[in-house]
């Protein structure tokens, strides 16, 4: 079974966050459920639950809007017509894009970890 994450959460997953009151800005993703009928979540006891293959959609929806600049008209085009399935073969496709900064995000991360394993293995080491 795979985890549903709370509205606030997938909020500060995406970093929606409101900068000045630093509270999630849950209104963004109800909005977004109501112009993309690619997100649905399920409702338990009147409570928005998203899977991860919710947030994977939410996830591509922010990145066109917010990062490629497009209208919501544009990346609704884009999820009706189903192109992301053919845009996979396409190295510059929107979606390209998006997974490139992904992987390197996810490499960033992975990096780091590996540089705070080396630090922590010198300050332990004897000096002979």
């Amino acid at each position: 079974m795979t985890k549903l994450l709370k509205i606030s959460e997938v909020c500060k997953y995406l970093n929606l966050i409101d900068p000045k009151s630093k509270k999630p800005n849950t209104h963004v993703l109800r909005y977004w459920e109501k112009e993309f009928k690619q997100i649905k979540p399920k409702k338990i006891n009147n409570r928005r639950y998203y899977s991860s293959k919710q947030v994977e959609i939410i996830k591509m929806v922010k990145f066109l809007l917010k990062n490629k600049g497009m209208t919501i008209i544009g990346v609704k085009n884009i999820l009706n017509l189903n192109t992301n399935k053919l845009d996979d073969h396409n190295s510059y496709g929107l979606k390209a894009d998006y997974y490139k900064i992904k992987i390197k995000n996810k490499s960033k991360s992975l990096l780091e970890k590996i540089e705070k394993l080396k630090s922590y293995g010198k300050k332990n080491s004897f000096k002979s």
